[in-house]
């Protein structure tokens, strides 16, 4: 590609905990030089919008990102009221993540209707338009503190997901899962599925390419001289995949920060990813890399 973006980094806080634990986490992510703080919508997990008004309370500069919020668990104009009064009350930090749900347990847990994948697409659609519509609206009460609305990531990897996405969303989120029977958990796909979906989504872009931002979700971060060993414990956590598969996986990342960042810089001209999450257990490491790109 001979043109990408200046790279921006997110540090996925999943792990529940009490008030003073969370702070502290989200100073260090800000400290560590991590652009983007997120946070999961999953059952069981703390709720969202609180979660990121308080990690604005504590903290000067990051963005604030659901990754991604499950839009079947919510009507739409109230979650265009929490998602706006949210902005407003971070000062128009927030960055609203959202999906189509794919985990039936979840569904079954929250007591919510499980719907085939084609109804929650339906749903992710209606509630994207609706968003808009509501941050649009001058009658609409709370207003977002960003015009017309906050930053929208739509994340997924149908046709039909991507395909909305390319026309509405200003980041796409891939999380590098592969298909798999509805309302299961999938497994990490290949790194030629990956490229098939970006190259997928930058053809229905068209004209939007440069103004629309690529997020991939990282599943494996790990510092390390001994990178054999390293590819090794990957593997039994990646069982569908080859060793060799894993080692030019772009969502794994085993090495010195250097080289890592050098990875990095490949991936970005590789697939136009420009803007990497870590998961909270991997946070830490990838910080490293940040410093070395830095």
């Amino acid at each position: 590609m001979s043109e990408h973006r200046d790279f921006r980094f997110g540090a996925n806080l999943y792990v529940p905990g009490d008030r003073t634990s969370w702070v502290t986490k989200c100073r260090e992510a800000e400290r560590s030089g991590y652009d983007v703080i997120s946070v999961a919508d999953h059952v069981g997990l703390p709720p969202c919008f609180p979660t990121l008004v308080l990690a604005a309370e504590n903290t000067e500069r990051v963005r604030l990102n659901t990754l991604v919020l499950n839009t079947a668990f919510y009507y739409p104009g109230l979650l265009a009221r929490e998602a706006a009064g949210t902005d407003q009350l971070i000062g128009g930090r927030l960055e609203l993540g959202l999906g189509a749900g794919y985990a039936k347990f979840e569904f079954d847990d929250a007591g919510v209707p499980w719907q085939p994948s084609r109804a929650r697409v339906d749903h992710l659609e209606h509630s994207v338009t609706e968003l808009k519509r509501h941050f649009t609206d001058h009658e609409f009460s709370p207003r977002p503190a960003q015009r017309p609305g906050p930053p929208l990531l739509i994340g997924g990897r149908g046709d039909r997901v991507l395909t909305l996405a390319a026309k509405h969303a200003d980041i796409i989120g891939f999380n590098g899962a592969g298909p798999v029977a509805d309302g299961n958990i999938p497994a990490v796909e290949d790194a030629e599925s990956i490229a098939r979906r970006a190259d997928f989504v930058r053809q229905k872009l068209g004209a939007r390419t440069r103004d629309v931002e690529l997020n991939l979700l990282l599943h494996w971060v790990e510092i390390t001289r001994d990178r054999d060993a390293a590819l090794n414990t990957v593997q039994q956590a990646m069982p569908n995949l080859t060793r060799r598969q894993i080692a030019n996986h772009p969502t794994v990342l085993v090495g010195t920060p250097s080289d890592l960042a050098e990875q990095l810089r490949q991936t970005r001209e590789r697939y136009g990813f420009s803007y990497f999450t870590a998961l909270e257990r991997h946070s830490e490491a990838l910080s490293k890399v940040i410093e070395a790109l830095r």
